[in-house]
């Protein structure tokens, strides 16, 4: 691109570039971004940073976080992957996405700092939102990992504090096989001397040992901060710091949420000296968070279920979410995945609740087939009508057109998939 005149690159343009630039898809490892990002002067992080890992739960944590601070009347920007819509949603300033002229003026900058060093898309991406987030007076950053945690573009920043999220078996080719083994990797971003909140209750070994053997201070779902539902009441209550404390359900929908928001309670609790925030304010943002994709429910004849779903955890998760909401008609499914996803562990939970499958296939790298997933569940012994598309919207279109008015549809299985089906 040096003989081009790089003012006049579209969005899509440079993320065309930048997914031919380097061979791999995916390669962890700092070294080369870490160069680019001290050339670009992009750390540390001037505001607070709070950096994000974890299976599940990632983008509803930081999207309550979001709320939180936004309700406290703090600056706070948001760094996410991946997008469902749009590119820019991955950059929010205050609860707005970026623009496409911010991202443009970005990627332009780091082309001209990086010289021969080659990036890959996801470290492109990450440069750029640091970029862009360091030139708005920012009172709180909330950065999310992409992959993994310790080899993790993410992690060249030292974050303030570190959240992680829920631990599940997920991109074993990269992480490995074992929650141990992918506890160690999300533990990676921890930092010594320094607080790290993690939401799993049933925390690996490897997370423990790792706050341990660096010193970090760890606070544990279950331990240093627990849960209590308050039926008949629709609220919750968390006790830390020897006071219990009681809150509204978040809005988003899912029985992981209030395990979540009881994390997320304990990092603005940590962090209250330097961005104090009233019970009200955790409350407001609580009560208003809002985040697509994550069991989103549509009213309509038939109704909709968007949910981004596609790992072992997330699926079981879907499953008991879809059993506290029947449908009076019958239930079609809209599932795509990516071929690298363990399809099978994730559709046995979900086999019995549907009457009838509308798979699509992913044209997107490493995207499933919809003849793929059809072995899947014929293996499985599933006995539901099966259609087959070529894509998401051919499936839901079709989907849409099988329902009655009283039916359910559920589109799931991967970020592209409810991207892909609006």
């Amino acid at each position: 691109m040096s003989d081009i005149n790089l003012d006049e690159h579209s969005l899509v343009q440079w993320l065309d570039y930048q997914q031919q630039l380097h061979p791999e898809n995916i390669e962890l490892g700092l070294n080369r971004i870490r160069v680019v990002a001290g050339r670009l002067q992009l750390a540390p992080v001037k505001s607070v940073c709070i950096v994000v890992a974890g299976t599940n739960g990632k983008g509803s944590s930081i999207a309550m976080l979001e709320a939180i601070y936004g309700a406290a009347g703090y600056r706070v920007g948001c760094y996410t992957s991946p997008h469902l819509y749009d590119y820019c949603e991955r950059v929010r300033i205050d609860g707005v996405a970026a623009s496409e002229q911010s991202f443009c003026a970005a990627f332009k900058s780091i082309e001209q700092a990086r010289g021969t060093t080659e990036l890959t898309f996801f470290e492109f991406g990450t440069l750029a939102a640091l970029k862009i987030l360091s030139e708005q007076a920012l009172d709180i950053v909330l950065l999310e990992v992409g992959l993994g945690g310790r080899l993790d573009a993410v992690n060249i920043v030292d974050a303030d504090l570190a959240l992680i999220t829920q631990i599940d078996i997920d991109h074993r080719d990269w992480l490995g096989d074992s929650r141990e083994t992918i506890g160690a990797e999300k533990a990676g971003i921890m930092r010594r001397g320094r607080p790290v909140v993690c939401a799993d209750s049933s925390a690996p070994h490897s997370v423990v040992e790792h706050a341990r053997q660096l010193g970090a201070e760890l606070f544990l779902a279950g331990a240093q901060f627990s849960v209590s539902e308050c039926p008949p009441e629709p609220g919750w209550s968390i006790k830390l710091n020897g006071t219990e404390l009681r809150l509204p359900r978040p809005a988003l929908v899912g029985s992981g949420q209030v395990e979540n928001a009881a994390a997320v309670v304990q990092v603005v609790e940590l962090l209250q000296l330097r961005l104090p925030v009233s019970t009200n304010e955790v409350a407001d943002g609580l009560v208003n968070v809002t985040l697509p994709g994550r069991f989103e429910y549509r009213e309509g004849s038939p109704s909709m279920i968007l949910d981004v779903a596609h790992n072992p955890q997330a699926c079981r998760e879907l499953a008991e979410n879809l059993g506290r909401f029947p449908p009076v008609g019958k239930r079609i499914a809209v599932l795509g995945m990516l071929v690298d996803k363990d399809i099978s562990a994730c559709l046995q939970p979900l086999l019995d609740l549907f009457d009838r499958w509308c798979l699509a296939s992913l044209t997107e790298l490493r995207g499933a087939t919809a003849s793929e997933l059809q072995a899947t569940l014929i293996g499985l012994g599933s006995n539901a009508p099966i259609t087959l598309f070529d894509s998401v919207p051919e499936a839901v279109q079709q989907a849409h057109a099988l329902a009655q008015p009283d039916d359910q549809l559920v589109v799931f299985g991967s970020f592209h998939t409810v991207g892909m089906a609006g």
